[in-house]
């Protein structure tokens, strides 16, 4: 059976318009008191991408570059130092994903099923692809990975576009329309095929091992539907990831084990650091769990009720923005709330994260790249 895709903002207006016709409204998160901050949340620069930006996008620093993407088919690298172009180039297409970068070459996937691949501004190639696919590309040991709607997974040459393998799993018939699970983890490829992590060869897409972090449940394919969203978060050898809606779960991924997973209700991935496993919640709670033991350490309900973005954990706390456009900096000890900034936008486009200086940028649904840095 063909897969077919479900966005997760159409399924909240789907819910939001049953809940009304049965009169039921959504709950209205509580008024937060004024913070008596020792410092303020300061905005360090702002980088104008020019278009608007619905899907989420998953931002990485590399060679103190970031690349972005607007729906519209823009496409930015940015220097994180100070927030100057290093290029831009339109495609003049809408696109589907966010971008794949190893510092040089961004790939992308445009709307009408195409994968991009640029440097310096220029399209050094296209291929076109047989489905659709809503998970960032990957570029990574002169490759250009793929995870498709059909739960297939492709490599491509990055020099010269040719497909060079594919590895096909089946799956239930309906898809996250959502970034997915695909990275790096020393010489094997981590996918995300429904609510199981992955180990590929990526030199011929052999399977290595394969694990589940959560099971399909429920009598149709809408119940049934479970999938890994980005990000996941990675300390040496363990790599823990949410399954939407469903569960959160670490994996040793040197031996290919599950180490442990919990029912957690969210669609947004993690960040933690050695100890400590940070998750927002669908309903606005933040939780916090053992990153060897999977022990709930803290929750908070200070931010219920607000939609949130993932959260970034850093060494002074952890930041978390919401669809009002507040950014918040919770303690990474207790989920207390230390600090928070208004910023101009209605909502946000991607999870904060990290810059080296210890500051961080967040991408706004229309289309601003924002820096901060933390007191």
């Amino acid at each position: 059976m063909k897969a077919v895709a479900i966005s997760r903002w159409a399924l909240l207006v789907f819910l939001g318009i049953v809940l009304s016709a049965c009169g039921v409204s959504k709950p209205k998160p509580a008024q937060i008191p004024a913070i008596k901050a020792d410092k303020p949340i300061q905005a360090l620069w702002q980088f104008k991408l020019g278009s608007d930006v619905s899907f989420v996008q998953s931002l990485q620093t590399v060679q103190e570059r970031m690349v972005l993407t607007s729906d519209d088919g823009k496409i930015a690298v940015v220097n994180v130092r100070n927030g100057q172009a290093v290029w831009r180039h339109e495609l003049k297409t809408a696109l589907n994903t966010g971008a794949g970068f190893d510092g040089e070459h961004v790939a992308v996937v445009t709307l009408n099923n195409e994968l991009v691949l640029l440097q310096d501004g220029k399209v050094l190639w296209r291929n076109r692809l047989t489905s659709q696919s809503y998970t960032h590309p990957l570029v990574a040991g002169e490759r250009v990975f793929m995870m498709m709607a059909d739960r297939s997974v492709l490599a491509f040459d990055l020099a010269t576009g040719v497909r060079l393998w594919v590895q096909q799993r089946p799956g239930e018939p309906l898809v996250l329309k959502q970034n997915g699970v695909l990275m790096a983890f020393q010489n094997t490829l981590l996918v995300g095929l429904g609510g199981r992590l992955t180990a590929i060869n990526p030199d011929n897409g052999q399977f290595k091992w394969d694990v589940p972090i959560a099971n399909p449940r429920g009598i149709n394919d809408l119940e049934r539907l479970v999938d890994l969203v980005a990000k996941p978060t990675r300390i040496a050898n363990s790599v823990c990831v949410r399954a939407f809606q469903s569960q959160v779960g670490c994996v040793d991924a040197l031996r290919g084990s599950v180490l442990w997973t919990r029912s957690s209700v969210g669609s947004q991935g993690l960040d933690g650091d050695a100890k400590t496993l940070i998750g927002t919640e669908s309903n606005g709670m933040v939780q916090a769990w053992s990153r060897t033991t999977g022990d709930r350490v803290w929750d908070t309900d200070r931010l219920k009720y607000r939609e949130l973005t993932g959260p970034l954990f850093t060494s002074k706390g952890v930041v978390i923005g919401d669809s009002g456009g507040w950014l918040y900096l919770l303690s990474s000890v207790d989920g207390s709330l230390i600090n928070r900034v208004q910023t101009s936008s209605d909502g946000f486009a991607s999870t904060p994260t990290a810059l080296a200086d210890g500051g961080f940028v967040v991408l706004t649904r229309d289309g601003f790249l924002q820096a901060y840095q933390l007191p």
